[in-house]
């Protein structure tokens, strides 16, 4: 990485990232804090945690029981403490799960666009407290001259398309990487305004992350999918991890197809539908495995992907919203991460849901634990795994 600039041209780029409006959302100063010093339990590892423990048997049990399908992975102190895989990654095919399948992250993407974005401010090439409109044209001007690059991080900028529910979105014709960015954007362009007012409220936006995606390509004068490749996921090690198009998901074993649940309750190959784009972009479109996502966490904690410092400061500007899961009893959004706090134990985290993928990467940095679970099921198939995986690894 380049050297680290000075704090104060630090503090200049981040700038008015908080947002500063008597009315404005407030900003807490959550950070991500690098490597681990002494993990306060030290290096014991519980045997709950251990093959054959009580995690391992939850997950073969919600496996058993067809409420889980994939991989989960808990690492301690940069290692494997388990690794296991169940159910199909291809029904019709009947192949096999295995701890190198590759699944559909979901918003995990959004972790890697934050990234990128943060990347361009350390570099001096962009900043948190700049308009939209100072990248990308074409906006109109009342969401040009006011929406910021820490609000669309942080999916409070109001920008964003009503859901389409169960219908199909726009898209499914589109047959090439260049068109779907192209009439994407387009389509996000024609948004007249904002849903509120910059700023003063919460309200998740994928819609967002496009246009960051976008950002970072006309900010670092390449395609999206190349500067993360390059950037991120090759000094990173994680080779098996890409923006898969869909002839490359229908064509690789190796690749998990997604099984979206019904209202009747049984679950179709989500890639036979009309909803299955060719591919997807900087919000959801990120393949990858869990030993891959085991080796993000340890490139992002040695520096290797963003200096430590920076990305300290970076990371504290996290959004208080209302907690969203059993146990929390505090959760903030970050720049494309979250930080949760489950009991009194900070998580560095990041999920992804939608119809065949549910995903979870959790990062205990006190404790230094990683923990991975990716599934080619529904939202709530990962949810008894994550809330027990997280019981037993912050208990006293």
């Amino acid at each position: 990485m380049n050297p680290l600039p000075s704090r104060r041209s630090v503090l200049r780029a981040m700038g008015a990232a908080s947002i500063v409006s008597s009315a404005a959302v407030a900003t807490s100063a959550v950070a991500y804090a690098g490597p681990p010093a002494t993990p306060s339990r030290g290096g014991h590892v519980p045997a709950d945690l251990l093959p054959g423990g009580a995690f391992d048997r939850l997950v073969a049990q919600q496996a058993a029981a067809d409420v889980f399908s994939g991989t989960v992975l808990l690492a301690h102190r940069g290692r494997t403490v388990l690794s296991r895989s169940h159910g199909m990654a291809d029904q019709q095919k009947s192949i096999p799960n295995r701890t190198d399948t590759i699944f559909n992250l979901g918003s995990i993407t959004k972790a890697f666009t934050g990234l990128a974005i943060s990347q361009l401010v350390f570099e001096g090439k962009m900043a948190y407290h700049e308009k939209l409109g100072t990248y990308l044209d074409g906006f109109p001007a009342g969401v040009a001259d006011t929406v910021t690059i820490h609000q669309l991080l942080t999916h409070t900028s109001g920008i964003g398309r009503p859901a389409t529910g169960n219908g199909a979105p726009p898209g499914g014709e589109w047959d090439s990487v260049e068109e779907v960015w192209d009439e994407t954007l387009g389509i996000i362009r024609q948004i007249p305004e904002t849903d509120f007012i910059p700023g003063t409220s919460y309200a998740y936006s994928n819609d967002g992350y496009w246009v960051l995606g976008a950002i970072v390509a006309a900010v670092s004068e390449q395609p999206f999918f190349e500067y993360v490749r390059q950037h991120i996921l090759t000094p990173a090690e994680m080779s098996r991890t890409d923006f898969y198009t869909r002839p490359q998901v229908l064509g690789n074993p190796d690749i998990a197809h997604p099984y979206w649940t019904q209202p009747s309750g049984d679950r179709v190959d989500f890639t036979t539908t009309p909803q299955f784009k060719f591919v997807d972009g900087p919000d959801t479109g990120l393949y990858s495995t869990a030993s891959d996502l085991f080796r993000f966490i340890t490139a992002l904690r040695s520096g290797k992907l963003l200096d430590l410092d920076f990305l300290s400061l970076a990371t504290g500007s996290g959004v208080p919203v209302a907690p969203r899961d059993p146990g929390l009893s505090h959760w903030f959004v970050g720049y494309g991460f979250m930080h949760d706090v489950f009991g009194r134990r900070h998580i560095f985290t990041r999920s992804g849901g939608g119809p065949g993928r549910a995903t979870r990467l959790d990062d205990f940095q006190d404790l230094d634990w990683v923990a991975v679970v990716l599934s080619n099921y529904d939202d709530k198939s990962i949810d008894a795994i994550v809330t027990r995986e997280r019981e037993i690894i912050t208990q006293e």
